[in-house]
């Protein structure tokens, strides 16, 4: 969280982060090392900080500087060292402390967790969790005296200056006590904003800036101001919201609802992520009607209320480890190992980047924070790198030009991942169909016995199948079945199978033998296949490979009907 002394705003904490990941290690490094990009970190968060505090700039996305606050208290954890001092704020801003306490909120991390706290409460109300600032307003016989940050949750810095130039805030009430005091959010005002297609947009930094700035902005006559609680105020909702309006806060009237099961709050939550608002939101927050007296009310999570939030656009994560996959036409894949995240409601360990030309030019090595999306059918995706360590060694990945669709027929040093991707394209449903036959599968085959051929496996027998580690002799037997229905495939299945191109795939299956094939020129596959001149020198090259020719030849050997 934003690292702040009392004198400062602190709005946010560490239990409002979004990511829930599984126990971290520290980092495999030298301690020289760890401390070196500690200190990396812990200098670029002061420097933002500061035009933070000082400026009201928010040089990056919330999201983010929420992350690498997170990774800078861990490492220094693992460093056994203390936080550092946080950047002292403005000598302008006055300090207050709060009449009642600011709580925080328990984050509920899904359906079935709102259910077990609703479990047993009654009288419930379910309010748009807004994305923007937290304050106190403090009435005084119905005047405003005092306009503070939330800060620590026990003292803030007073804002008081700022509230004229906020028209959502009202200087007088209806109201004579002697104090009243009114805890909500400061948020950006906007028009039909729809959270999932938006985002946060970072509007807390743009209010928060617009508060800590010394001269006044032209953001505060665009601030709204949405009261989630009203400590000691009346005993029912209905009467604490009719009352609140009266005083000159509608919104809360409009966004606070009445909930009896986890479904109605489920159905506000997909109903204010979906709906045009005038806000940003972050997810909703469920409330009791009763709570305890104002006194009682602390710098911690309340009993009375949890928050639901919504899942990020986007998570962070360090990279793990990169590992490289060579497909079967010789397409180099580079993947980035992550730590593990839970992004909506999937849990990611990997992505991929690309060639590795893609992956030269994102810059990511071991040790780097990077912003994980889903993409079109939830698949993972790199969106960003957002912070780099220090030491940037160059990692040494497979030669893309060493590869092609004619490399790797032989499991030759170098080929290994290359020839286990024939092996499973062979097998899988665009070619032989060989129910069992994965990748693990092959991989368990190639480390038992060693292949010399793409169709060494041909000719296995049932007792050598079983003899193979991590294969039973009652999946051998299924195995064997499905080498023997291969046997039996057609010319066009086995042309596949052997990597043949697929743009002349069909025209090739009418010339029925593997011979009258090998016999085609290039300039006769051109006309007759009715394919361009480079495609067509491809087929002719396939078709004329030694490996290629080896493999027709083994077939027939076999004595394979297709090819005879």
């Amino acid at each position: 969280m934003r690292q702040l002394m009392i004198i400062s705003l602190l709005f946010i904490h560490f239990s409002s982060l979004c990511a829930e990941l599984p126990d971290a290690a520290c980092p495999d490094w030298p301690v020289t090392h760890l401390e070196k990009e500690t200190l990396k970190l812990t200098v670029q968060l002061a420097q933002w900080d500061t035009a933070y505090h000082q400026s009201g700039i928010s040089p990056i996305e919330d999201s983010v500087y929420d992350n690498l606050r997170q990774k800078q208290s861990f490492w220094l954890q693992c460093a056994g060292q203390a936080l550092p001092a946080p950047v002292i704020p403005r000598a302008d801003d006055a300090i207050s402390v709060h009449p009642v306490s600011h709580t925080g909120l328990n984050k509920m991390r899904d359906k079935q967790a709102v259910a077990d706290w609703m479990q047993g409460r009654k009288n419930l109300w379910v309010q748009p969790k807004i994305d923007g600032v937290a304050v106190s307003l403090v009435y005084r016989y119905g005047q405003l005296a005092a306009l503070l940050s939330r800060g620590d949750g026990k003292k803030g810095q007073s804002w008081t200056a700022k509230a004229a130039l906020i028209p959502a805030i009202p200087l007088r009430i209806a109201d004579i006590s002697p104090e009243l005091v009114l805890q909500g959010e400061l948020y950006l005002k906007m028009t039909g904003h729809q959270q999932n297609a938006d985002g946060g947009v970072n509007a807390r930094s743009k209010v928060a800036g617009a508060m800590m700035r010394t001269a006044a902005s032209d953001i505060l006559n665009q601030l709204g101001i949405f009261i989630w609680s009203w400590p000691d105020g009346p005993v029912g909702m209905a009467s604490r919201l009719e009352k609140l309006s009266q005083f000159g806060f509608p919104a809360v009237s409009q966004y606070t609802l009445p909930v009896s099961t986890v479904d109605d709050v489920a159905k506000w939550r997909d109903i204010w992520f979906l709906q045009r608002l005038p806000f940003a939101t972050d997810g909703v927050v469920i409330r009791q009607e009763e709570e305890p007296a104002g006194k009682y009310w602390k710098n911690k999570p309340a009993s009375w209320a949890v928050a639901w939030k919504y899942p990020p656009p986007r998570q962070l994560t360090e990279v793990a480890g990169i590992t490289t996959t060579i497909g079967r036409s010789g397409k180099v894949t580079v993947i980035l190992n992550l730590k593990s995240l839970r992004v909506d409601d999937k849990w990611v360990n990997k992505v991929s980047v690309g060639s590795v030309s893609r992956f030269r030019k994102w810059d990511v090595l071991p040790g780097d924070q990077v912003a994980i999306t889903l993409a079109g059918q939830g698949i993972p995706r790199l969106d960003e790198v957002v912070w780099r360590v220090s030491e940037r060694k160059v990692l040494q990945l497979p030669d893309p030009q060493r590869y092609n669709a004619f490399s790797c027929f032989l499991p030759e040093p170098g080929c290994t991942q290359q020839f286990l991707s024939r092996l499973i394209w062979l097998s899988g449903p665009e070619a032989l169909d060989m129910a069992g036959f994965g990748g693990a599968t092959w991989q368990k085959l190639l480390d038992a016995i060693p292949a010399d051929s793409l169709v060494s496996w041909i000719n296995i027998t049932e007792k050598e199948m079983a003899a193979v580690p991590g294969i039973g002799a009652k999946q051998a037997q299924k195995l064997v079945a499905q080498i023997s229905l291969a046997r039996e495939k057609d010319f066009h299945h086995w042309l596949s199978a052997m990597g043949f191109p697929s743009s002349a795939l069909k025209f090739a299956e009418n010339q029925h033998t593997w011979d009258q094939l090998k016999a085609l020129t290039s300039p006769e596959w051109e006309a007759s296949a009715g394919i361009g001149k480079t495609r067509a020198d491809q087929i002719f090259e396939f078709t004329h490979h030694p490996q290629v020719r080896a493999i027709a030849g083994a077939l027939r050997q076999a004595h394979l009907p297709a090819f005879q």
